[in-house]
C-alpha cells in the first residue's frame, strides 16, 4: 500500500492546499486535512495545511495508523466530533504532541464514501472553548460536508485510471430523471413530464443514489454534476 502526498503532485484545475486554506478562512477554522484510500490503485493519499514540522512528526510516529479520529470516522457514515475521543489514550498522546505545533484538540472528521469502496476523511480544527465549538460546528457543518464531498470527488477523479474504472454506469432514464431534478423539478413534476408513476421515479432515484454512493437525492445530483453525467441548469 503506497502513501502519496497529494501536495507534491500537480493538480492544474485546483490547488488543493489553497482549497483547504479557503475553507479555513471562510469558516474561522485553524487547520484542515484530507486523507483517503483509493481501493483501485491500492494507495493512501492525503494533504493538509498543518505546519510542516507536525506533518513530519505525525508520519514518523506512525500516527496515521493510531489516530482514533481517522479510525472511528473510517467506520462511520456520520461526522466524528473529537470531543468524543478525549478519554482515548491514543487521542491524548497525539494531541499532546500536536499542541506544541499550535493544534487544538477541538476538531471534527467528516467521512465521505464513494460508490466503489473509496473513502475520504476530511478533518478541521479550531482552538476555542467547548461552547464556541458547538455554536460554530452547528453553523458550518452543512458547508463542511459539501466541501468534503467536493474534495473527495475531485481527488478521485484526478487519476485517469480511477476516473475510467469508477465512473458510475447510470441508465439513460436515470440520467434523464436526475437532469430534471437538477433543473429544480419535484419528483411529481418529473413523473408528469415523463408520463410515468411517482413510484417509478422513486425507484430510479434510489438506484441513482446507490450507484453514486449518495445518501440523499441532492447529494446524488451534486455528484452527478461533478462527474459530468448531468449538467447544472
Amino acid at each position: 500500500m503506497s502513501v502519496i502526498d497529494l501536495s507534491k503532485l500537480p493538480f492544474p484545475e485546483h490547488n488543493l492546499r489553497c482549497f483547504l486554506d479557503t475553507v479555513c478562512a471562510e469558516h474561522e477554522l485553524d487547520f484542515a486535512a484530507y486523507a483517503g484510500m483509493n481501493p483501485i490503485q491500492q494507495s493512501v493519499h492525503g494533504f493538509v495545511n498543518y505546519p510542516d514540522e507536525w506533518q513530519t512528526r505525525y508520519v514518523e510516529q506512525g500516527y496515521q495508523h493510531k489516530d482514533p479520529a481517522l479510525l472511528m470516522a473510517s467506520r462511520s457514515i456520520a461526522p466524528v466530533d473529537w470531543q468524543r475521543l478525549r478519554k482515548e489514550t491514543s487521542f491524548q498522546t497525539i494531541m499532546q504532541a500536536a499542541h506544541d505545533f499550535g493544534i487544538s484538540e477541538q476538531g471534527l472528521t467528516i467521512p465521505v464514501r464513494g460508490p466503489y469502496g473509496d473513502v475520504g476523511l476530511f478533518s478541521v480544527t479550531r482552538n476555542c472553548s467547548d461552547r464556541e465549538w458547538r455554536l460554530l460546528k452547528t453553523s458550518i457543518i452543512g458547508d463542511l460536508q459539501t466541501a468534503a464531498v467536493h474534495l473527495h470527488d475531485h481527488v478521485m477523479q484526478s487519476s485517469i485510471l480511477t476516473r475510467k474504472l469508477t465512473h458510475p454506469s447510470l441508465s439513460e432514464r436515470e440520467i434523464e430523471i436526475l437532469q430534471w431534478v437538477a433543473a429544480g423539478k419535484s419528483q411529481q413534476d418529473v413523473a408528469d413530464i415523463l408520463s410515468i408513476s411517482n413510484r417509478t421515479i422513486e425507484v430510479h432515484l434510489r438506484s441513482c443514489r446507490t450507484k453514486l454512493g449518495a445518501l440523499t437525492t441532492p447529494h446524488a445530483v451534486g455528484r452527478a454534476i461533478g462527474l459530468s453525467i448531468i449538467y447544472p441548469v
